[in-house]
């Protein structure tokens, strides 16, 4: 691996998109998540195209190109019935996208990482339950981690490592505030 210019700005990238992604596992707000998304992936874009990373650069394109139609629908279509559908046509054209992504991507088992993440974040995101985002964010985590070991992303590696911690947190977090929730209505609180 040559560390030149070019993977310096990588790198640079990449720390950007985990600020962001970082501050997404500790907010309620479904609409700041998905504005967050929206630019971590533009940042994680840019970084994966400088690495010549192609399905992870493919994924971002997709999920940034989601995460639009995501918040479209959510400020345009407020009948829940209506607004689930809306959102479950973007997942299946976008599990699509990916589908067909693959196909010309692939460069080995590894590379196939960013897909699955992808695809796991995307069905997260979906959910208007930020525990099951959060929860889900450590088998993303995982699949980031080995896809930015396979592209040779240290930066990648080391803070999709903080981000897992992060969101496992998160999560822990949310069960321990579910909990004590419950524990005052059932002493009467």
């Amino acid at each position: 691996m040559e560390i030149d210019q070019i993977y310096v700005m990588s790198q640079v990238f990449t720390v950007l998109m985990y600020a962001l992604l970082g501050i997404t596992y500790q907010v309620k707000s479904r609409r700041i998540i998905i504005i967050l998304s929206i630019f971590s992936n533009a940042f994680q874009g840019i970084a994966y195209l400088l690495l010549n990373a192609k399905s992870g650069f493919i994924m971002c394109i997709l999920a940034i190109l989601r995460d639009i139609f995501m918040m479209v629908i959510s400020d345009k279509i407020k009948d829940e019935k209506t607004s689930r559908n809306a959102y479950l046509g973007v997942i299946i054209v976008f599990y699509i996208g990916m589908i067909i992504s693959a196909i010309f991507t692939y460069e080995g088992i590894f590379s196939m990482l960013s897909i699955l993440a992808t695809a796991i974040y995307t069905y997260s995101i979906w959910q208007k339950n930020e525990k099951v985002y959060k929860a889900l964010g450590t088998p993303v985590g995982i699949c980031w981690i080995a896809y930015n070991i396979f592209v040779k992303s240290i930066f990648g590696v080391v803070f999709e490592s903080i981000i897992l911690i992060c969101s496992i947190v998160g999560y822990v977090r949310s069960r321990k505030n579910d909990n004590s929730t419950e524990h005052e209505i059932v002493r009467g609180v």
